[in-house]
């Protein structure tokens, strides 16, 4: 698919610009308050363009936008195990829910809290900090610059996280978790805690895009097999309760988080990403879910849809 970069930048404004009125939704992460007006989008090919708005280029926090990158990791590591202990069905529940499968005590699948607990436990590593280098490494590469963890976040996230302790413990207790309860859950705190940009998030994207390799680059970032496993999982789990929606209007693999941001994928085109904090009643960005399904039909990049027909 030939794609003008003038053409796609076109296009991005214009869809921010009709979506910057809105207002509808909720900031959900106290770490992105006082910043509801902001709203950036961004456009990265598998060949290395790169096209962006205002606001493409403020951070915020990554959230469980990571857990791709997360689940990505521990396949790259020990792919057996990671098939064994986490389930590739969605579920209808909240993203935090302590619910298991009941036959195998496994989590559902990596896009809810459960299975992200378990795919950190199975990246290779000693430790707390051995884990999340190994997961800050894998997205540094894949984004073309290095990330960096913010620890005022990671201390409200740990703050925050008895539910995630519920359900560590509960895996733990079943014989499933195989490192510590307390390394799950901080090395989980942690990578979710990390600073990018929308850009970053598109170029992330467009390594996924790419299967495994870093857009405008040679780099092997990830295993082609593993990025194949990891769209499946995200086109119908990436997107909590509204998962079912996204695939039906947009028909790309995506990724939200509770901080506004949104990842998604056209497989050997783009990536795409959007970041503004007020979210809707599932938990994704109002505005980056709405740019999203416009800008897939605008640029054809529905992969249920004919193609140069």
């Amino acid at each position: 698919m030939a794609l003008d970069r003038d053409d796609l930048t076109a296009s991005l404004v214009a869809v921010r610009e009709r979506l910057l009125p809105e207002s509808g939704g909720e900031v959900g992460d106290p770490a992105v308050e006082g910043s509801e007006d902001r709203f950036g989008l961004a456009v990265v090919t598998v060949d290395g363009e790169v096209c962006r708005t205002d606001d493409a280029d403020v951070t915020f926090p990554v959230q469980s936008v990571v857990k791709p990158w997360v689940y990505a990791v521990a396949l790259a590591d020990q792919r057996d195990a990671v098939h064994d202990a986490i389930g590739v069905e969605p579920t209808g529940e909240p993203f935090d829910a302590l619910e298991l499968e009941l036959e195998t005590g496994r989590p559902p699948n990596p896009m809810v809290n459960a299975g992200a607990l378990m795919a950190v436990s199975l990246v290779a590593g000693s430790g707390i900090d051995d884990r999340v280098a190994r997961v800050v490494d894998v997205c540094s590469r894949a984004a073309g610059r290095r990330m960096h963890v913010d620890e005022d976040v990671v201390a409200a996230e740990l703050e925050g996280a008895d539910r995630n302790r519920a359900l560590a413990h509960l895996m733990r207790g079943g014989g499933m978790l195989p490192c510590p309860v307390e390394e799950a859950v901080e090395v989980l705190a942690r990578v979710c805690s990390m600073r990018v940009t929308a850009t970053d998030l598109a170029t992330m994207a467009a390594t996924f895009a790419g299967w495994g390799v870093r857009p405008g680059s040679d780099e092997r970032v990830l295993p082609g097999a593993v990025v194949t496993e990891v769209l499946s999982v995200m086109a119908t789990c990436g997107m909590y309760d509204g998962s079912g929606r996204w695939i039906h209007r947009a028909g790309m693999p995506a990724k939200s988080g509770v901080s506004g941001g949104l990842m998604a994928v056209a497989p050997g085109v783009l990536g795409l990403a959007g970041w503004s904090p007020r979210l809707d009643e599932q938990g994704n960005s109002v505005r980056a879910l709405r740019a999203g399904e416009r800008l897939s039909e605008e640029l054809g990049l529905h992969q249920f849809a004919p193609h140069g027909s």
